[in-house]
């Protein structure tokens, strides 16, 4: 440096060797400064997926995030409701690099949990993704936005990716298709497909009832079913049930689509000034 600095000093550098030296120097100060390059990628510890349940849905209370934005030039018009909603294409999946920053629903991205990311679905919701290279299925929570590379249609959590799996392929043939919240779901044990190696949850709905009541006769119950078929149009059931000393005699309308559905029936029924009944899952 003191001979570059002696020559400066008498004007004996030209300007090109010192265009030379400030590029050196800027890129010298570039790297100190920049932060470095981090990369997308899996865990660095074995994960077992199968210890890892599926999201079960939940009914949502409160306002859906789903405001139109804008990407790159890009205008994105979110759906009202997940209702109904299917579509097929190109899964891929985000793990460490994303691991703890914040979704666009506001939580924090754990690549472990079972959740997704969508462009136009309203969050959060629920979807069932299958694979359909291995017919493997898994339940997920949506709750941020994404994936905008090419023409992939949704951004799965890396234990989602591996259940599935295609965690080493980093991208799938899928099928998305939104769940009915209002439609309360249970956990069973499905068994593996060909080419599967772990058994994989899946949800399955559970049958929706309003019990109307529980008489110690029949005649009594089939007298009230009678009377309820009078009023509504869905079918009404006398079922026997044995305790451990009388016989009871339940009188249940179902089973019923959902949950909205149920609580209908019920203000039906007190409408006509009969019980309005309790909802029993089974």
């Amino acid at each position: 440096m003191g001979r570059i600095e002696q020559r400066a000093s008498t004007g004996a550098v030209t300007g090109k060797p010192w265009m030379v030296l400030a590029g050196m120097i800027l890129m010298v100060m570039a790297g100190c400064s920049a932060p470095p390059m981090v990369r997308d990628g899996a865990p660095s510890q074995s994960v077992d997926v199968s210890q890892i349940p599926d999201a079960v849905p939940q009914p949502h209370n409160g306002p859906l995030k789903n405001s139109p934005y804008q990407l790159a030039g890009v205008s994105y018009q979110p759906l009202a409701s997940a209702a109904g909603f299917r579509q097929e294409g190109i899964a891929s999946w985000y793990g460490t690099k994303f691991h703890g920053r914040k979704t666009a629903n506001g939580e924090t991205y754990n690549m472990y949990a079972m959740t997704a990311a969508h462009k136009t679905l309203p969050l959060p919701s629920y979807v069932r993704v299958t694979n359909k290279a291995n017919g493997r299925n898994v339940v997920l929570r949506v709750n941020d936005r994404g994936p905008f590379h090419g023409n992939r249609v949704i951004d799965l959590s890396y234990a989602a990716a591996k259940k599935l799996g295609f965690q080493n392929k980093g991208t799938a043939n899928v099928v998305i298709e939104a769940i009915d919240t209002t439609q309360p779901m249970r956990q069973v044990a499905q068994a593996p497909g060909a080419g599967d190696s772990e058994k994989t949850a899946a949800l399955t709905p559970l049958s929706i009832y309003l019990q109307v009541a529980a008489l110690s006769t029949r005649t009594g119950a089939e007298a009230l079913q009678k009377r309820l078929q009078q009023v509504i149009t869905q079918p009404v059931q006398v079922t026997q049930v044995d305790d451990e000393t009388d016989a009871l005699y339940r009188v249940r309308v179902g089973p019923l689509p959902n949950r909205n559905d149920a609580l209908k029936v019920g203000d039906l029924l007190a409408e006509a000034s009969l019980e309005r009944g309790h909802l029993v899952f089974e």
